[in-house]
């Protein structure tokens, strides 16, 4: 109802799950919060369109995977030059206050390879993987995310764990 402190409280609520969804569809920090920023802003625009029938989450994070795909889709667009820095976003940062710095690079290292395999799906599969695996949705949670059916859904899953799986073996 325009209620700016009530929207507010949403952000706070919701800006972890939206940020670790686009950080996973993305694979950069700077560019993820960006998202995160974008998606909130897109969601404040069009509240009116929101249906209390669903959940919050599954609308805002419906939002989010949607504005990544957009963004990968751009992606392919854009040409880098051979002659620039890789983006610092792209070095992993070891600095932690574990005490035990091994399960801290091995924490990172996983976290790459995960983040690595991700990036060799499509933005569709990508999307129903995160939004399964990380953010535990149901297929009809995801199906209503996505704006498709259930079906194709766990055909997308199927797809993309067997793609997960080749690419694991193959790196």
């Amino acid at each position: 109802a325009g209620d700016k402190g009530a929207f507010g409280k949403l952000v706070e609520a919701y800006q972890t799950p939206v940020y670790n969804l686009t950080y996973r569809m993305l694979g950069h920090s700077e560019e993820a919060e960006e998202a995160a920023q974008e998606v909130f802003l897109r969601a404040y625009t069009r509240l009116d369109r929101y249906d209390p029938s669903f959940r919050f989450s599954t609308w805002i994070l419906s939002i989010a995977s949607h504005y990544c795909i957009d963004v990968i889709r751009k992606r392919r667009l854009t040409w880098l030059s051979l002659d620039e820095p890789m983006p610092a976003d792209t070095i992993p940062y070891l600095a932690s206050s574990n005490p035990q710095p091994e399960s801290s690079v091995l924490d990172g290292e996983t976290q790459a390879q995960v983040q690595a395999l991700l990036a060799t799906l499509e933005p569709d599969y990508r999307a129903a993987v995160v939004l399964r695996y990380w953010y535990d949705m149901s297929y009809d949670e995801i199906a209503v995310a996505m704006k498709t059916t259930v079906s194709a859904i766990k055909s997308r899953l199927f797809r993309a764990r067997r793609l997960l799986a080749m690419a694991a073996q193959s790196a």
